[in-house]
This record gives C-alpha cells, sequence and structure tokens, in this order.
C-alpha cells in the first residue's frame, strides 16, 4: 500500500493563496492608514497612537461590532463583492458614532471556504473604502480559510471598530426632553438588514437581479446591493457647528419600533411622521411583491428610507437640517419628542 504525501494544502488550506491576498489588499489598506497607526500590514496586532486622548478631559473608548448578514448571499449571486465591505464597516462605525464617538481604527474578519485572493482583495477594498469614508484605519484582520465548515464560494464578514469621545461630550437620553424635533437622514436604500424578508420575496436568481426596473433607475441586483451609507462625517460636521444633539439612532435591525426607542429616556415617546418624507420605491415594491399587507412589519423590519434619526432641541433644529443637508444628504423633519410611554408612534 503506498504512502500518500498529506499536507496543509491537500486538507484544503493554500497557505501560499493567504499570502497572495494579503499582498493584493496591501494597497487598499494603505489608503486607510492615520498618522497615529504604528503598525504595518501583517504583524500579529495592530497599534494605534491614541495622542488624542491628551485633548480630552475624560476621554472614554467606545466600540462597536457587527457583521453584514444574509446580505452576503445577493454578493455571491451576483459575484461582486467590492462593496460589501462598505456595509461591515458601516454596520460598525455608525452605531458608534450614535454615542458622539469619533471612529478610529477598524478590523475585519473574513471567513471563507476557499481563499480565493483576488475576491478577498475586493472584499478588503470595499472595507477600506468603508474606512475612509468613516475616517478611520484599517489596522488589521484575519483571513480564515475554513474548507468544509464553508462552501468553497462562499465567505462570512464581520469587522470591530473602535473609536473615542471625551465623556462630557457623549450622547445619551440623559439629556433627551418633550419639545425636541426629530431629523431623518435618507438611507441609501435597505442597508444590510432585512435580507432574509427580501430573498424570500425576490428570487434569488441571477436572471431575476439583472432586470433592470425603472421605478429604480438600476437593475435589482444593484439596488438590492447598494451599500449602507456611512453618517460619520455628517454628525461630525453637526457637532463641530455646535448643536447640541439629545439622541441618535442608526436604523438597523428592528427598524423604526426596535431603534427609535433606544435613544429614548424613560416618559419619552416618539412621534413620527410617515408622510414627512421620500420613501425610496424599492420599499414599496417589496411589501407589494411580498403582499406585506400590515406595514407594521416593513417599519419594525427595513429601515424605510432613514438611516439616521437625531434628536435636536427645537431651537436649533432649523440649523441642524441646514447643516447636514449642506454636508450632501437628504434629512427631513419627520417627527418630535413627547412626554408618554417609551416608545415610537407613527402618524399619517
Amino acid at each position: 500500500m503506498s504512502e500518500r504525501n498529506i499536507d496543509y494544502k491537500s486538507s484544503g488550506v493554500d497557505i501560499e493563496a493567504a499570502y497572495r491576498a494579503v499582498e493584493l489588499m496591501k494597497e487598499h489598506v494603505t489608503r486607510t492608514m492615520r498618522r497615529e497607526v504604528l503598525t504595518a500590514l501583517g504583524g500579529f496586532s495592530g497599534a494605534f497612537d491614541i495622542e488624542v486622548a491628551k485633548r480630552m478631559a475624560h476621554p472614554t473608548l467606545v466600540s462597536g461590532t457587527d457583521g453584514v448578514g444574509t446580505k452576503l448571499k445577493l454578493a455571491f449571486l451576483m459575484d461582486k463583492h467590492d462593496t460589501i465591505g462598505i456595509d461591515c464597516v458601516a454596520m460598525c462605525v455608525n452605531d458608534i458614532a450614535c454615542s458622539g464617538a469619533e471612529p478610529l481604527f477598524f478590523l475585519d474578519y473574513i471567513a471563507c471556504g476557499k481563499n480565493e485572493p483576488r475576491k478577498i482583495a475586493e472584499i478588503v477594498k470595499g472595507v477600506s473604502e468603508g474606512c475612509i469614508q468613516a475616517g478611520c484605519s484599517l489596522i488589521g484582520g484575519e483571513t480564515a480559510e475554513m474548507p468544509g465548515f464553508y462552501p468553497i464560494d462562499e465567505y462570512d464578514l464581520a469587522g470591530f471598530a473602535v473609536g473615542i469621545v471625551d465623556r462630557d461630550q457623549m450622547i445619551s437620553s440623559a439629556s433627551m426632553e418633550a419639545g425636541d424635533v426629530l431629523i431623518g437622514i435618507a438611507s441609501s436604500g435597505i442597508h444590510s438588514n432585512g435580507y432574509s424578508l427580501v430573498r424570500r420575496i425576490y428570487p434569488m436568481k441571477r436572471q431575476a437581479m439583472d432586470y433592470y426596473i425603472n421605478e429604480l433607475g438600476t437593475t435589482l441586483g444593484e439596488a438590492l446591493l447598494a451599500p449602507t451609507k456611512i453618517y460619520v462625517s455628517t454628525l461630525r460636521a453637526v457637532r463641530r457647528r455646535g448643536i447640541y444633539i439629545h439622541g441618535i439612532a442608526h436604523i438597523t435591525g428592528g427598524g423604526f419600533y426596535e431603534n427609535i426607542p433606544r435613544m429614548m429616556g424613560d416618559g419619552l415617546r416618539a412621534v413620527v411622521k410617515k408622510h414627512s418624507y421620500d420613501i425610496p420605491p424599492v420599499f414599496s415594491m417589496l411589501a407589494t411583491e411580498g403582499k406585506i399587507i400590515d406595514e407594521s412589519v416593513m417599519y419594525n423590519t427595513f429601515n424605510m428610507g432613514i438611516g439616521m434619526v437625531l434628536a435636536v432641541p427645537q431651537n436649533e433644529a432649523d440649523m441642524a437640517l441646514a447643516v447636514i443637508r449642506e454636508s450632501g444628504e437628504k434629512a427631513w423633519f419627520i417627527g418630535e419628542v413627547v412626554a408618554g410611554e417609551k416608545g415610537i408612534q407613527l402618524e399619517d
């Protein structure tokens, strides 16, 4: 009986492919480097100089972690991997920005069935673009080739962000009060939540995804893959104008009903006017194609065209809206904070 030559590659893990992937992603990662980054790509860890903390009375680190979810299934189907990384960064940095923190650095984790260097580099290209939009550095990550655990043409993507804020400048529900105005900032589409329902409504076939829809102005697949908007620079602009933000809600999984109350204090209720802003056509299409009659399902699953909600004092609302629009975002007054049981009510 002849002896078999068994090595790691024959088991499904290609170390040489991992080296090639690192080389291909270097140019993208380099674009994200802030001057505070102290380590090069490929080390065992990432180091970041927090000299900025010396300018704060009570420097406070804020962290967040998240993944992209089943939106990845669309990326697999479309064989398009250069924007999904933006989603990963957005889900993390938008969350920490809700506390008033400035993102400093980001790390990603890619687990795949087979390490295809060019595909991995495309994913990291998107992650790097997201970091550039957020003003943070991609200082490390991990690509884990896991044959037998993931199909060879699939992967998972998650990330971790760290930001900093002076404790006295943190945004919390303690400052919110009845009479505050709610400002909604437009989303770029579905963002990265609700895709398990999306995949039940639309057939996951390439032909369906390539179908051009006039109402959307693009193909169905391109509309569904539109990357999550990153709001860090817009929120930074609002705060730099001295506007006192009383609360910020990132509209992610759970839609309006779950996320807006997360920024509310006890005894306060958000009243949102449903027709106060433009709802993108993709959401009405989802409701129609999915035969979703109960609109609460839509508002409890999707962002419905609003990616961020800010609560600001009434006397600063006009300026806040103007600054947001000056930063290039669409935004509207969508409601107000009133006294009442903590939660949200939608009104026509």
